[in-house]
Order: structure tokens, then sequence, then C-alpha cells
């Protein structure tokens, strides 16, 4: 797409190159231009005869000429030289004479040939040179030479084959210049700027109507005949002062409407619709105005109800009656006890938590719920459409509805100056009730809301929905969170309790042995510096004891005495 814009618009350029050369050749008379019987622009060649005379006089090369020859100088009355004789410069007081007249040839001023314009095959780069003027060269060297004769002995094809530019147009034939109307686009007149017209041909590409559809729709104000996007998107095509201007003036000149650009003959005739603006506008609020209520209805509701039911439920009521009382026995000592709390408070039950950090607050108060006011349990049941009404806009809603009024106001206008429209009576007649009641549920909305937050202890001009439901939304998932917490960890301490093996009988001793150890100040066995206690214990079971009195009695020792270490006795 964007090579063939490219070809396009290097096409556009040679033409436009080439038209500027023609018009260059018949100024200077070498060509004459003629239009045919069949509406073909034809190029005639002329042949000058001072061209194939260079040898001849002035005064020869002027009588070939069809234009008047200049009048002579004021302060000379001397015939001009004859052109072998270079004329001397002109003395300083005297004026310079008159320039040659178009297509006339300089040479009967300057003594100098005129130079032959080259029309090439390819554009060529230019020669950034410094040339001398045709009054600079006579006396010099330039005066002596002939290119034009060296022009017809090189081949100067091959030249303009490696010196031509890039990205160039097939060439042009110089020998026979013929153009043909037919082939060539005609130039359309565009009274709109270039992107704005661009932008409504894209528009009016995509509705697929003719422009006369789409105007007689308007004016009849059948919605259905035309979507709302594209009334929207036409809406910003509503023609400006200047427009206006430019198609009054084209209008009083008489000019044919195809001379213009399809955007533009639909500007013509959008322009022709009396009170363009107001039906565009009508046409606009009554295709919106439909999807309007069906939004705006669904959000008052909701404000309405939620307000209501935290309002009047007894449940959230006695809830915040037992979080007071916490409070005020957490903080009376210290801060006194309060008579209330912001709503912003309910946040922080999750934050105070108890000494081994296994509960929060909350936790401690709806497990007290659930031992003590176990109804209170299902309190969110009473509150209703919460979180929707915690997206709604008070201030937006309000200003959708006054918008609505102002564009049913607008309807009733155009019905007053077209009171024959069956599609603005029927509109208005099936609408006009459903607005005062979106109006009136506007005002409830409001009234209710208020009151809600200034029941709670709030600002109503400076707490708005987003910042007043969320508090209830959270704090209900907050508390089912705990009460499920609170079962979870019941459950689980009723499965350790039944996986605990069972305790074993006490045997009667076993009380007199504790009471025993009790009583006992030292260990009896001592644990040895450098060893273990497992290696006292073995010393103990193969080696015999020995009392400190064995030498005072009599009798062997008999392996029946050895020392036998109960288990019951604490190592």
């Amino acid at each position: 797409m964007k090579a063939r814009e490219r070809d396009e618009d290097e096409s556009t350029r040679t033409l436009k190159e080439l038209e500027v050369k023609v018009q260059a050749l018949v100024s200077q008379g070498l060509v004459r231009l003629q239009r045919s019987d069949s509406g073909k622009l034809d190029l005639q060649l002329l042949q000058r005869k001072a061209e194939d005379e260079p040898d001849s006089g002035t005064n020869s090369a002027a009588e070939t000429l069809e234009a008047p020859p200049p009048p002579p100088p004021p302060t000379s009355a001397v015939a001009p030289p004859p052109a072998s004789v270079v004329a001397p410069p002109p003395p300083p007081a005297a004026p310079p004479p008159p320039p040659p007249p178009v297509g006339r040839s300089s040479q009967h001023s300057t003594g100098c040939k005129q130079k032959k314009m080259v029309q090439t095959k390819y554009r060529l780069p230019l020669f950034n040179w410094q040339p001398l003027t045709s009054n600079q060269v006579p006396g010099t060297i330039f005066s002596e030479l002939d290119e034009e004769h060296v022009l017809e002995e090189l081949n100067m094809l091959a030249f303009e084959e490696q010196f031509k530019t890039k990205a160039q147009s097939p060439p042009v034939d110089r020998v026979t210049i013929r153009m043909k109307m037919a082939h060539k686009t005609p130039s359309k007149v565009s009274l709109m700027e270039p992107n704005r017209a661009k932008n409504l041909a894209i528009t009016l590409r995509k509705e697929g109507m003719a422009a006369s559809d789409i105007c007689c729709a308007i004016e009849t104000y059948n919605r259905k005949a035309l979507s709302l996007d594209f009334l929207e998107l036409l809406e910003r095509f509503l023609p400006s002062e200047l427009e206006l201007k430019l198609i009054h003036e084209y209008e009083c000149e008489g000019r044919p409407l195809d001379e213009l650009s399809e955007e533009d003959r639909f500007m013509v005739r959008f322009s022709k619709i009396p009170r363009l603006p107001q039906r565009i506008r009508t046409l606009t609020f009554m295709g919106n105005f439909p999807e309007a209520v069906q939004l705006i209805q669904p959000q008052l509701n909701a404000v309405i109800a939620a307000s209501m039911s935290i309002k009047s439920s007894s449940k959230l009521k006695k809830i915040l009656e037992i979080i007071l009382a916490f409070g005020n026995y957490m903080n009376s000592s210290k801060r006194g006890a309060a008579y209330g709390f912001r709503l912003q408070s309910l946040d922080l039950l999750l934050d105070t938590k108890s000494t081994d950090r296994r509960q929060t607050l909350l936790h401690f108060i709806v497990s007290n719920i659930q031992d003590k006011y176990p109804e209170l349990l299902n309190f969110y049941c009473e509150l209703h459409f919460l979180d929707r009404a915690a997206l709604v806009s008070i201030d937006s809603l309000v200003q959708d509805i006054v918008a609505l009024g102002q564009g049913m106001e607008g309807t009733s206008r155009e019905l007053s100056v077209d009171q024959e429209n069956p599609v603005l009576q029927r509109f208005l007649s099936t609408n006009s009730e459903l607005l005062r009641s979106l109006t009136t549920d506007g005002h409830t909305a409001q009234d209710v809301y208020e009151s809600a937050v200034e029941y709670f202890g709030e600002n109503s001009k400076t707490t708005p929905p987003s910042a007043f439901f969320p508090v209830f939304v959270r704090f209900i998932k907050a508390f089912q969170r705990a009460q499920q917490d609170n079962e979870q960890r019941k459950k689980q301490q009723l499965i350790v309790s039944c996986e605990a093996p069972p305790t074993p009988p006490r045997v009667p001793h076993m009380d007199l042995i504790s009471e025993l150890k009790k009583r006992q100040i030292s260990p009896l066995v001592r644990e040895r510096k450098d060893g273990a206690i497992e290696d006292i214990i073995t010393d103990l079971r193969t080696q015999p004891y020995r009392r400190a009195d064995a030498g005072r009695r009599s009798g062997k020792w008999k392996p029946a005495q050895q020392l036998q270490v109960s288990s019951d006795i604490s190592l």
C-alpha cells in the first residue's frame, strides 16, 4: 500500500513538473497548445527562423519574430550595431536598455546566442556552479564556445543512465508530446481541510449509505436508518462557519457540483438541513436514552436498598454494641469510656492480637457471639447490595439525570417546531413519564444515603458511597473468615484429643514413691566427671556392692545379696 501511494505521488509530481516545462515552452513561443474535437490536448512544435539562420544579423532575426520590436533607448538615437561588432558598454549616466520581450532573442542586446533548453530523458542531479549572465559573457572566452555542438558529438544517453536520480517514473518521450485528458484524473475542488475531508470519507464509507439517504433520515428523525455510532461520528462533522462561507461563495459563482469531491458534495447537502445541530443532538439523545435509563436505574436501586438495609438492621446494631463494649473494656482505664466509634475502626479488629498471637480481637468477639448470641451470626443476610452500592457515584448519577432532562427539553422544542412529526410525538409520550420516575428515584437515593451516613456518625458531604459501603463489605468478609477459623480450630482440638493415648491406671504404691521423690534432697546416683550415667548403671549391675562396715561383719558375701536397682528411682 505504501509503495503504491509513493508511486502515485511520484507520478503526480512528474506530471506537475511536465506541465511547468510545457508552460515554459509555450511562453517562449516554441510550442502551441490546441484542443482537438475529441477533447485531447495536442502540442505543436513551432519552427523558428532565428534558429535556422544563426549567422544573420540582428535586423533579420527581429523580422522573423511575431512580437513587436522593443522601443529604442531614450538616450540613444543611433541604429544598433551589426551582430559581428561588439557594442561598447553604455556610459555610466545612461540607463540600461529595457529587457527583450518574451520569446525574443537576447542576441540583439548582448550579442550572445540564446541557449536552447535541453529536455532530458531522466531527471538528473543539479550541478551547483555559479553561472554567468548574458551581460557578463561578451568579451570572455565563453562567447567563443559552442557547447551545443559538443552535445551532438557525445553519447548523453549513457550519461543520463549513470547519473539519473533514483525512484523515477518511466521516461517521457521527448519527440512526440501528446497529453490525453482521459488518462489524467481531473483535479477536484475541495472546500474542506484535507484531513477533515479524509476522515469524513472514511465515516461515510463505513456507513455505506448515499448522501441523500443520510440527509433524508436526519430530516425525518428516522433512528432506525442511522446507527447510533454513525450519528455520534457525524456530529463531529457539522459544517463550520468557514465551510458554510466557502459553500455559499461556490454556489454564488454558479460552478457545478460535479467539480467537487464526494465529501464536499455531501457537505453541501448536509449544510442544507434546517436546524442541523439540533436535529443531530436530538437523534443522538433519542438513541442513547433507553441505554442511559437501563444504566442509571439499577445504580439508584442499589444505593436505596443498601442504605435502608444498613440503617434498619437490628443484628448489625447488636454486633456494634458488642464491639463497643469490648473497646471500652480495653480502653476505659487509660483513655476513658467512649460513646461510639468511627466505622473505620472496624478494620482495626484484625490488628489487635492475643498474647499467644494465635487469634485476633475479632476472632474472640466472633467466638463469644457463637457461644452467647448465635442468632447474630447471619447478620449480613439483612444487608443488601452493599458491593454494588460501593461502585456508585451519587454525584455522577445526578449529573446524568440532569443531562437526560436537558435532552428531553430539547426534544420537546423540536416537536414544537415540527409538530406533525410522529417520531418525536411517540418518543415524548413514551419516555417523559419514565424520566420523571427516574428523577424521583434520584432524589430518593440522595435522601436515604445521607440519612444512613449520618445515622452511623459520618459526614455525608465528605463520605461518598465508595468510602461508606466498602467498610461494611470488608467487615462482613472478615467476620465470616474469623467464624471459619474458629470452627477449624475447634475441629483440630477435637482431633488431637481423640488421637491422644489413654492414661494407664496408677499402682497404689506409686503414690508413695512419688512422695519420696519429692522429699528427696540429693540424687542417689551422681554423674562422674569423666563418665556417663549409663556407665555408672552398668558398673552397679556387674560389680558387687560393699557396705562401709563390711570389715566388722563376718561371713562371706553371697551373690544373692547383689544390689537390685529399682527402675522407680529417679536417676
